[in-house]
C-alpha cells in the first residue's frame, strides 16, 4: 500500500492516536519532524556530516517543501551541529508537515476549539491502512534480516526510538529488541543520537 514519501510525513502519521483522535501528548513531535527531515536530507545526498555538523553537500532542490525550507534554512546559517538543527523551529516544523499532509491528501485538518475558547486543528487521517501499513514497516525492520532492511525504514525507528514514541514502541517492544534498535540507530547515523541528546538536552532546560 502506498504510503507518504518523506520520513516527516511518516513520523507524524505513526504519531497520531487513533483512539483518540489526535497526536498524543508528551510526544515529542517536533524533535522528531525535524530529525526525520535531517534524515531524509543526510540519506538523499543534500547533507554530509563534517565533525559533526550539517553540511550542505550538494545544493539542489529535492521538490518537497518541507525538505526544502530546511535546505535552505541550513543554507544561509552558519554551521551548527545536527542536535542544534533538531532543537530549531519545532512548532513550525509540526504545521508544515501537517499541511503537508493535508495538500497530499493524507489527512483531512478542520479548525476546532477545545473547550469551546482555545482555538485548534482537528487532524483526521482519510486511510487508516496507512499507518497500519507504516506499523508493518516498523514491525519488519525489528524482525527481518538486518541487510535487508530499508535504509529508510531503519532511520524511522531510530528516530521513533529517540523519540520515545511509545503509541508505536512501548517499553516492553523496545526491551525486548534493544540490540536491533541499537543497530538501526547505528545505521541512522548522525540522525539517531542527536536526536536523543536533543531531547535529553531539552528536558534539563539546556539551549
Amino acid at each position: 500500500m502506498a504510503v507518504p514519501h518523506s520520513l516527516p510525513q511518516r513520523i507524524f502519521l505513526l504519531a497520531y492516536n487513533p483512539d483518540k483522535g489526535r497526536v498524543g501528548p508528551g510526544a515529542n513531535l517536533g524533535a522528531m519532524l525535524r530529525a526525520a527531515a535531517l534524515a531524509d536530507l543526510y540519506r538523499g545526498g543534500h547533507l554530509t556530516d563534517e565533525r559533526g555538523h550539517a553540511a550542505i553537500d550538494v545544493r539542489r532542490p529535492c521538490h518537497d517543501p518541507v525538505l526544502d525550507a530546511l535546505l535552505e534554512e541550513i543554507a544561509g546559517s552558519k554551521p551548527h551541529t545536527w542536535q542544534s538543527w533538531i532543537g530549531h523551529r519545532q512548532r513550525a516544523a509540526v504545521r508544515a508537515v501537517r499541511q503537508q499532509l493535508d495538500d497530499d491528501g493524507w489527512v483531512h485538518l478542520q479548525p476546532h476549539k477545545t473547550l469551546g475558547l482555545f482555538h485548534t486543528t482537528k487532524v483526521t487521517i482519510r486511510d487508516l491502512r496507512v499507518r497500519k501499513e507504516l506499523l508493518g514497516r516498523v514491525d519488519t525492520a525489528l524482525h527481518e534480516p538486518i541487510s535487508s532492511i530499508d535504509p529508510a525504514d531503519a532511520a524511522l525507528v531510530a528516530i521513533i526510538a529517540a523519540g520515545d514514541l511509545r503509541l508505536v514502541l512501548d517499553r516492553k517492544t523496545r526491551r525486548a529488541n534493544k540490540q536491533r534498535i541499537q543497530e538501526l540507530t547505528e545505521l541512522s547515523e548522525p540522525i539517531g543520537p542527536a536526536l536523543h541528546k536533543s531531547i535529553q538536552a531539552a528536558a534539563v532546560g539546556e539551549v
